[in-house]
């Protein structure tokens, strides 16, 4: 399956793919045609896609098809070799979902070397498997914490759904996306019910005077079945006896070859290679992968290199502590063993790059390597390795660091709204006709409405990109990876505080004397006096029928200046006078009634409205909060994604960004005091 890179979220609607080509499981059936169909042509039945989730290099989640939105054009769409639209195979005649499964039938019609492939290679037993082309025209990504229902089965998230495509062809590929699956191919029958083979296409090894048998011998069930191959897909002329000793000798000569690679070291690789015909090119690749250093086994499931191994060697050597609630234990006893002196960057792109097919020893060709690894030199069904998912996750425990690393006192004061888009959203204050009615005998209710006061909000997109050069690389700095992200993280803790409290201070038409919610004069300080005022004025707010608003103050917010003052007047139990004032009392009658929040942005000359006496008594957010911030998707964490830097950059680029807005909200749900005259 082929996609372009999946970012941690779900992408917008302006990019999604265009198109899709999904590897599943098939079974493919070559047989002879049916009635009223010319003989020579095989017909084929596959399974194209089963339904389910496949693991697709670029996208961090698996991708399911839901085949209730896909469209089929035509029962007659192409067939071809691994998406080639020059190595034709055939037609299809039938397209069906049958079960929740995607189900093909049609006949090898091309004359082209792909059929001549296809049909020969289902002849030897070869198990061939589907692949399907779509366009896309939109998909979902389900979070972790939801389920799906797709193809009549439910599935957990994270996955990303496709929820439109139009087919476009289906495809023989030798490998699915599901390594773990199986494809059988059944042999087709002659007009007389009987096996049968072109004997143009026996091997050349077979001795050239060997007669052929003459009756027609049953197939064993596990003997590899045989097809026969149409007339138009058979050699114009049979090889001479010259041509077959050639071959013969060609192959004698390839067995030698691959025989004096293994040295005797490889048995098994040697074996599997004679019997598939492989190269010597490709037995090299495989014992090169053979010998990559590996951890012995810890336990059956968690003895092989994956995702999660990697990024736990990258955490342990960055010293992340409590890294057990996060992973298996089996994953963190693996990655200790096999990366015992700490994992280094480079290691970790060699890993990723090894994994989707680099034959490449060392980090010599740094480009080689940074293009094997992000997978765009490998076909999709090949990666194994997730190096953007994994760099992702690791960055993304350092930017959570640094977002945290800087003042969330706006986390305390304000309310939180999920959108689902950039668009401005409205809501209302249920005010005035909102308390309930007597109801009469008959028992109808009355109908409450929505009062005029309304308020807005809307989010926006802040981000920045940052990069880890070849210089980082090169000296092997796996700190690059924890430095660039709590950059990226701490940069997003700044600007959500710049925009709040840019809005929050800016406040002069809100905290107003017309709206009854600011008190200024000498007796506004903050004390036991002042903030009785303040406490009076907030509890006399009213609606729009002049009764009042119900609602309790809950929160002194002030700037640093005020800080010892709001906590004693929080905490302490009585307030002493120094002076000669005998009668002050000295019981503290706010004791535990206000929490005291502490913002240094309030006092901060770089904002406009600030003031270092200047103190607000606030309502708790969720009652009726005075300003608010919307998060797009309830995200109110920044997210951070990894890719190779473009061509004009050598390292890896990791971008953050973090979709919000910030509006002020209801002026009855805190009263201001300027502190002074």
């Amino acid at each position: 399956m082929k996609l372009p890179p999946s970012p941690v979220r779900a992408p917008r609607e302006a990019s999604l793919p265009t198109t899709l080509s999904l590897a599943a499981t098939a079974t493919i059936d070559i047989e002879a045609s049916g009635e009223g169909t010319p003989a020579t042509l095989p017909r084929f039945r596959m399974l194209a896609y089963t339904g389910g989730p496949m693991r697709v290099a670029g996208w961090r989640y698996p991708v399911i098809m839901d085949l209730a939105g896909l469209a089929i054009p035509s029962q007659a769409r192409p067939i071809r070799f691994s998406h080639d639209p020059t190595a034709g195979v055939g037609h299809t005649d039938a397209i069906r979902i049958e079960a929740g499964q995607l189900v093909a039938t049609g006949f090898v019609s091309r004359d082209t070397p792909a059929a001549r492939e296809v049909v020969v290679s289902s002849k030897n037993g070869f198990p061939w498997q589907a692949s399907i082309g779509a366009a896309v025209e939109e998909f979902e990504f389900v979070k972790e914490s939801k389920t799906v229902r797709v193809n009549g089965r439910q599935y957990p998230g994270p996955v990303n759904v496709v929820r439109k495509a139009t087919l476009g062809e289906i495809s023989f590929v030798d490998l699915g996306a599901d390594g773990a699956t199986s494809a059988s191919v059944a042999a087709g029958a002659n007009t007389q019910g009987e096996p049968t083979v072109d004997e143009s296409l026996v091997s050349a090894s077979e001795d050239q005077n060997t007669s052929p048998a003459t009756p027609a011998e049953p197939v064993a069930a596990a003997t590899p079945p045989v097809v026969t191959p149409p007339a138009s897909l058979a050699p114009a002329n049979p090889p001479s006896v010259d041509e077959l000793r050639a071959q013969a000798a060609a192959e004698t000569e390839r067995i030698a070859a691959l025989r004096r690679r293994c040295a005797g070291q490889y048995p098994q690789l040697e074996a599997q290679a004679i019997l598939e015909g492989w190269t010597e090119q490709r037995l090299a690749l495989a014992i090169i992968r053979e010998d990559r250093p590996t951890a012995p086994a810890i336990h059956a499931a968690t003895n092989t290199l994956s995702d999660n191994v990697l990024e736990a060697a990258c955490l342990m050597t960055a010293g992340l502590p409590d890294l057990d609630k996060t992973y298996e234990e089996q994953t963190l006893e693996f990655a200790q063993k096999r990366y015992r002196g700490g994992i280094g960057l480079q290691e970790l792109l060699l890993e990723a790059a090894w994994a989707n097919g680099y034959t490449g020893r060392n980090f010599r060709d740094s480009r080689a390597v940074l293009r094997y690894a992000f997978g765009r030199t490998v076909e999709a069904s090949f990666s194994t390795i997730d190096i953007g998912g994994i760099l992702s996750n690791v960055a993304n425990k350092f930017l959570l660091d640094g977002f945290f690393s800087v003042e969330r006192t706006w986390r305390n004061i304000c309310a939180v709204r999920n959108v689902s888009d950039f668009k401005t959203v409205t809501s209302y204050r249920l005010v005035g006709k909102d308390q309930y009615e007597l109801v009469q005998p008959g028992g109808e209710l009355k109908h409450g409405t929505l009062g005029n006061e309304q308020y807005s909000n809307k989010a926006d997109t802040y981000g920045l990109v940052l990069s880890i050069d070849r210089r980082d690389i090169i000296n092997d700095d796996l700190g690059a990876i924890t430095t660039v992200p709590r950059k990226l993280g701490r940069g997003s803790g700044l600007k959500i505080n710049d925009v709040f409290w840019t809005t929050f201070l800016n406040n002069a038409a809100f905290f107003a004397v017309g709206n009854n919610n600011y008190l200024a004069g000498a007796d506004t300080v903050l004390s036991i006096d002042g903030l009785t005022k303040s406490e009076v004025a907030f509890m006399d707010q009213v609606d729009g029928d002049g009764k009042p608003i119900g609602v309790m103050p809950a929160v002194v917010l002030v700037p640093t200046a005020l800080s010892v003052i709001g906590t004693q007047l929080f905490k302490s139990v009585e307030m002493r006078d120094t002076t000669a004032n005998t009668k002050f009392p000295v019981a503290n009658p706010h004791q535990g009634k206000f929490r005291t929040e502490v913002s240094r942005y309030l006092g901060n000359s770089k904002y406009t409205g600030f003031s270092a006496k200047a103190w607000y008594l606030l309502s708790e957010p969720n009652d009726l909060p005075v300003i608010e911030v919307a998060f797009l998707n309830g995200q109110e964490a920044p997210t951070i994604e990894t890719a190779e830097a473009d061509f004009n950059v050598l390292g890896v680029q990791m971008r953050g960004y973090h979709d919000f807005g910030v509006a002020l909200q209801d002026p009855r749900g805190g009263v201001k005091s300027k502190g002074e005259a």
